[in-house]
């Protein structure tokens, strides 16, 4: 299905467009679409240190794999809308700005590693899955850690609004577990609580875990990934709720990404081959994820 079948379609079910139209205009269209057809700008909300997913390059450019994605999403608005010259613009978040910038119209997608749980859909809305990760510890080399049951009465560092936050403060008081847990503003902070000593472990998903390790080059050595899976973590593309216009837009985008075989380029460029730092993460595509992009089309 093409994007502009998609919006058609979700007008006519939502009585905006007459039975058998094939055009429409900007009078017609609602919330997002609506708004970025009147200004001619799509504001994209990046995070400057989830390696890969978003994060800023060599050149201070925002870049990754999940804005990748909202690129290709900017792309098929500018098309339904017929506007070639549709603006980019990137806005900084982070893990406890994305959904207070999402839903005030600061960013109209956020494009980072945000997991699409129950309780954020209560305020926002996701596209299909983009990846799956699980919340791990990560602790330094020698440290007397080895499971999330060695840290009574130790520290534990965690990014402000993150759902690793929570699921770490929940472990604890159900396994009355006397740990300690502080916050960092973003990724970078919060690990940097583990180099410097203030903290002896980092919960976080573990593909940021891994892109943190490979971005310390040799010092990275100095830190391993516990193997407890704490919680099971699947990321999306964030967008505003009750909107179905952009819904059905960001469904077939990933539907023709899919079918194009893009979507497993994408991945590719980003977990297998060497990014733009230098650094090559060698993350394969899980099984969960390649059926995933198999039901929205992807074909081997």
């Amino acid at each position: 299905m093409s994007a502009r079948r998609a919006i058609i379609g979700a007008l006519a079910s939502i009585g905006l467009l007459a039975s058998g139209g094939s055009a429409w205009a900007i009078d017609i269209l609602s919330g997002t679409l609506k708004t970025i057809g009147e200004t001619g700008i799509v504001r994209l909300g990046y995070r400057e240190n989830s390696l890969p997913f978003s994060f800023k390059d060599p050149s201070g450019q925002p870049v990754g794999y999940a804005l990748d994605l909202c690129l290709e999403v900017a792309d098929d608005i500018g098309k339904e809308l017929g506007r070639k010259d549709l603006k980019v613009v990137y806005e900084p978040v982070t893990s406890e700005t994305r959904i207070a910038a999402l839903t005030s119209g600061r960013i109209d997608l956020e494009c980072g590693s945000t997991t699409a749980n129950a309780e954020r859909r209560k305020l926002v809305a996701f596209s299909p899955v983009t990846f799956f990760s699980a919340t791990k510890l990560l602790v330094k080399r020698g440290a007397p850690v080895g499971s999330f049951r060695d840290l009574a009465g130790r520290t534990v560092a965690v990014t402000a609004g993150t759902t690793n936050e929570g699921v770490l403060r929940a472990l604890f008081a159900r396994l009355s577990i006397p740990a300690t847990v502080v916050t960092g503003r973003d990724h970078a902070e919060s690990f940097a609580m583990v180099r410097d000593g203030r903290a002896d472990a980092l919960g976080l998903d573990d593909v940021l875990l891994y892109g943190l390790i490979a971005a310390a080059r040799p010092d990275g050595s100095a830190y391993t990934v516990l193997p407890d899976k704490l919680s099971f973590e699947p990321y999306g593309l964030m967008f505003r709720k009750d909107d179905p216009q952009l819904a059905g837009l960001v469904a077939a985008t990933f539907q023709r990404l899919a079918e194009s075989r893009e979507l497993r380029w994408l991945y590719e460029r980003w977990f297998l081959k060497r990014l733009p730092t230098g650094i090559r993460l060698n993350v394969p595509m899980s099984d969960e994820l390649h059926t995933n992009f198999q039901v929205i089309g992807l074909q081997d």
